[in-house]
């Protein structure tokens, strides 16, 4: 089992958000690389009991980043794309030529954070024009009509978020719903449930849609209690499942209503820069402790019993690169393959009417043979959990083309 991202650094190593974007004043506690790159957790995303957590971390390059565009060797638009066979690029998918970005899109999709993002159009827009992509129809929404304070360590959260769903889906119409943290413990989440009622309204008055939700917290006793928070008609829910390892799971994305996405890391050639493999990265996964199975996941019985299993799919979550402010930065985390999954899933046009109608669509093509080997990616190596089908590692993969999504 893949030690834990999160909690195998110490708490400390928050710094402020500039020094995050500026590699050479960045120090991690504990060198732990993926792909070359030096993994460093900000304070948001460390898991406390009871306190809502991000799922990104910061993604240092080997050397300091003088290119003026994203750090050198973080994937783009265009190559997720490629990779996963979203458009047809060049042999090997390598970063530098994959350049051709996804089209589709419908409806609408909502991201739902904490804090105001004050220059989160400009960010979007230089993204989005850095990369070829259209311009974003973006609104940004507060979830109980007031402006909320902003928080620095969640500003990389928001900027992942609507930065990669957009890129996944550029026709979609784009809602970022941003909410007020708990000052005192009060509220039993962060983002408020009224954000994601909120979301869920505005996803369903524009055709339909997707939201992604990169936050979590632990497993709570009671969590079945609030997939009523995820049931309007014509909204798919997705959440990552955090960066905890296995055994670590988080709500909203064990709860049966939302689809949860895994972690995983594509292996490139050192020397071509072609993609090689997509392996299990990090990412939550496991046997609730609280959530019954729920119908689709009948054909996974024998594996998880009579508890809910995550995740039920996986994207790649190290390391890509985001515009914040000014500065371009690397991140990775399932932070970054909840957005990802579900703009990919947006553009598929599938329009399925809730989120237990997607996961049941995904777990019947899983068990068509010839259907699943054509449309997801089997996560087999990357820990002994990796097993052959439906594991801990990706649930039941990763994204190939459009179809089954």
């Amino acid at each position: 089992m893949k030690a834990s991202i999160a909690v195998s650094l110490v708490a400390g190593v928050a710094l402020s958000l500039g020094a995050y974007l500026l590699p050479g004043s960045v120090q991690a506690a504990d060198q732990i690389k993926i792909n070359g790159f030096t993994i460093v957790v900000p304070d948001s995303s460390i898991p406390r009991p009871g306190r809502i957590n991000t799922n990104y971390f910061w993604a240092i390059p080997p050397e300091p980043n003088t290119t003026g565009g994203p750090p050198p060797g973080t994937e783009t638009p265009g190559s997720v794309a490629c990779v996963y066979q979203l458009v047809k690029g060049p042999k090997g998918c390598p970063i530098a030529t994959s350049t051709k970005v996804p089209t589709g899109g419908w409806g609408a999709i909502a991201i739902i954070d904490a804090g105001y993002y004050p220059t989160a159009k400009s960010d979007l827009d230089t993204f989005s024009k850095y990369f070829g992509i259209p311009k974003a129809d973006f609104t940004v929404v507060y979830a109980d009509g007031h402006r909320p304070p902003s928080y620095g360590e969640w500003l990389p959260e928001e900027a992942l978020d609507i930065e990669w769903a957009h890129a996944m889906a550029p026709k979609a119409k784009l809602f970022l719903v941003e909410s007020k943290l708990c000052d005192s413990g009060s509220c039993n989440t962060d983002p408020t449930w009224q954000a994601v009622t909120v979301a869920s309204k505005l996803v369903a008055e524009n055709g339909g849609g997707v939201i992604s939700m990169s936050w979590g917290d632990g497993e709570i006793s009671d969590e079945n209690d609030l997939n009523k928070y995820f049931t309007t008609p014509g909204v798919v829910y997705f959440a990552a499942s955090g960066d905890s390892g296995i055994g670590g799971l988080i709500y909203p994305a064990a709860l049966k209503n939302v689809v949860s996405v895994g972690g995983t890391q594509f292996n490139r050639n050192s020397s071509t820069g072609d993609f090689e493999s997509e392996t299990y990265g990090g990412g939550g996964g496991g046997i609730s402790e609280y959530e019954p199975i729920p119908s689709y996941q009948a054909i996974i019985k024998k594996i998880v019993g009579d508890k809910r299993g995550n995740p039920d799919v996986s994207s790649d979550f190290c390391c890509t690169g985001i515009y914040l402010q000014g500065q371009w930065g690397g991140v990775g985390g399932t932070s970054w393959s909840s957005p990802t999954f579900a703009g990919i899933v947006n553009a598929a046009e599938g329009k399925m009417k809730s989120t237990d109608d997607e996961l049941t669509a995904i777990y019947k093509e899983y068990g068509n043979k010839k259907e699943y080997k054509a449309e997801f990616h089997d996560i087999t190596q990357g820990s002994s959990y990796c097993t052959v089908g439906w594991n801990f590692c990706g649930g039941v993969g990763s994204p190939r083309t459009y179809q089954g999504k």
